[in-house]
């Protein structure tokens, strides 16, 4: 208890100064978040770069910055045509946008807002798909929000505001969406959550999951080049629980668009894990596969040897467990307490590496008796360990 006090009070410190020292916040969030005030919300936003330094510049930046996501709403989510003065619905059409003929809902010309619309809706498919699965493991992302996008849920009768609603049920079940050129198109198949879905809320409601799937439809509209891969929502999922979850009710109820932001900062880090052009650029998967090999082969060589002559390669695990940032291995409270690690890493992803590595070291007996299809099974379910184990671990790893 004196401990956990201790440590509360390093954050309690760390967060009174006008300046904050980010090297001081990155040594304390590297040894885990207290679980209390809005101490990890606030570390992951300075962390990946939403917040700066200067305590003075907070209100202006979340400000600015909640404006500008409501306005991504406005303009990419709602349908062509709709009416809105920017606080709800303005019953007058005086500010709507011109549906002319182009933005007739049949027309079929390439700058038809409508054309755009149903086009949408081959990613949103899979999108769809994967936020209804979100972290199965506990309800959290089943339960109505506190605080729904009220410009959505209150459709008054209008489809398609919400997104789910666009999603054709009978081709969800039939509809094997595949990307075009970019992206990991089968990671479903080293993805490992059940296929359990999600409900959506009735109107004037919407439930976490659906808040997800705006946040990724966002991303993905204004990301086309990369789009949405599967995969995404569990990097999405942690953030926005922990903005969500924020004690703070006036943070927790911009935890959609704050959630937006951190998600973009840390995917400009970690596309090219999801690009498969970039799959063998530096800081693509197959080199951070290969970084966790040679250091396996360096701490130990009797299992690299045996994971060798089994053929068991890296890809066949650590392939999602570096993609997912470990985020499918775990339950959520230990994902938080590693990604508070890893996001307070100078070097980004060397302490990932570290943790992986120390995974399978941990596991050296088990994995040196074990036959090809037992150690295919312990990698691919990792069993069930106290994470601080994991990472005391990995930080012994010069």
């Amino acid at each position: 208890m004196a401990i956990f006090k201790a440590r509360v009070k390093e954050f309690e410190d760390i967060f009174a100064q006008d300046v904050i020292e980010l090297k001081q916040l990155r040594q304390h969030t590297f040894n885990g978040v207290p679980d209390v005030l809005s101490f990890r919300a606030l570390s992951w936003k300075m962390l990946l770069g939403y917040l700066g330094p200067k305590r003075s510049t907070w209100s202006t930046t979340l400000a600015q910055k909640r404006a500008l996501y409501k306005q991504f709403i406005m303009e990419l989510v709602l349908p062509p045509g709709h009416t809105h003065n920017g606080e709800g619905d303005s019953d007058d059409g005086n500010e709507s946008r011109g549906v002319g003929l182009k933005d007739h809902p049949l027309s079929e010309g390439p700058e038809s807002a409508w054309n755009t619309f149903f086009n949408d809706n081959e990613f949103l498919l899979q999108i769809d798909k994967d936020v209804r699965r979100l972290c199965p493991d506990i309800s959290f992302f089943q339960q109505p929000t506190e605080y729904p996008c009220e410009i959505v849920v209150h459709s008054k009768g209008e489809q398609g505001r919400r997104l789910h609603e666009r999603v054709v049920p009978s081709v969800l079940s039939s509809a094997n969406v595949e990307r075009k050129g970019l992206g990991v198109t089968k990671i479903n198949l080293i993805t490992k959550r059940s296929a359990e879905n999600y409900a959506a809320m009735e109107e004037g409601q919407e439930a976490h999951w659906e808040v997800v799937q705006r946040i990724l439809f966002i991303y993905a509209k204004l990301n086309p080049g990369q789009g949405y891969v599967q995969g995404m929502n569990e990097i999405v999922g942690p953030i926005y629980y922990v903005m969500a979850s924020d004690p703070d009710l006036s943070n927790r109820a911009h935890a959609e668009a704050d959630c937006f932001f951190c998600f973009t900062a840390l995917m400009s880090e970690i596309r090219d894990f999801f690009i498969k052009t970039l799959d063998d650029a530096e800081g693509g998967i197959k080199c951070m596969m290969s970084r966790l090999s040679n250091m396996l082969k360096a701490k130990d060589i009797s299992i690299y040897n045996h994971l060798k002559s089994q053929e068991l390669h890296p890809q066949y695990y650590s392939f999602r467990w570096i993609n997912l940032l470990l985020s499918q291995e775990f339950p959520l409270p230990d994902v938080l307490r590693i990604w508070d690690s890893i996001f307070s890493d100078e070097n980004r992803f060397d302490f990932l590496i570290k943790i992986c590595c120390s995974m399978i070291l941990i596991q050296r007996e088990a994995i040196l008796e074990n036959d090809f299809a037992s150690n295919v099974k312990l990698l691919q379910n990792y069993p069930p360990i106290d994470i601080n184990v994991v990472l005391t671990h990995a930080v012994s790893l010069a």
